[in-house]
């Protein structure tokens, strides 16, 4: 996963109204309550059928932390759908703030600095930029591309102001980020 999708998983964790199971036989049985087989389970964690019915049953509570990871990783994903898509049409309403520390890069006209440099910028984006990201990253679009969102909504609401300077602006690109968060 890249930075963006990170930043989105963190902000989803942190929507989330109640935290997920905590046990090891919570989390298989929370599993086997979604996808119904324990085959089904053992797919999508990677571990074999009998596996799963030892973790179930708890005849086995330490699994290896690959797996443990996978375990949480599935459990997380499918924790709280409806809230998470309640708070991803809020911010399609609303808007997506975004902070970031990362090297912005852009095409000026002639006279003016197009230099890249790092800068610090907490950003509130429309809802058309917050809908457009999740979109893309629903449709499977790659790092780079949700970057490129980030960057056109920075260009239209820090670097132009809405319309109110740097009209001849016509690229901004976002590089070398040391972090990104989200929060909607």
């Amino acid at each position: 996963m890249g930075e963006i999708d990170d930043a989105i998983e963190r902000a989803d964790r942190e929507s989330f109204t109640r935290q997920p199971p905590k046990t090891l036989q919570a989390r298989i049985n929370f599993l086997m309550k979604q996808l119904k087989t324990t085959k089904a389970v053992a797919q999508e964690i990677g571990v074999s059928q009998r596996s799963v019915e030892r973790y179930r049953k708890g005849e086995r509570k330490h699994p290896p932390q690959a797996i443990a990871e996978r375990i949480d990783a599935a459990v997380r994903q499918r924790w709280q759908p409806q809230v998470r898509r309640r708070r991803r049409k809020q911010a399609a309403t609303t808007g997506i703030t975004v902070e970031t520390r990362a090297r912005f890069g852009y095409t000026a006209p002639i006279g003016t600095t197009d230099d890249g440099r790092f800068r610090r910028l907490t950003v509130h984006l429309p809802p058309a930029y917050a809908q457009r990201l999740f979109n893309a990253r629903d449709a499977g679009a790659s790092d780079q591309q949700m970057r490129q969102i980030i960057a056109e909504g920075f260009k239209e609401i820090y670097f132009q102001d809405s319309g109110a300077r740097a009209m001849g602006l016509s690229d901004v690109t976002l590089n070398d980020i040391d972090y990104l968060d989200l929060d909607y």
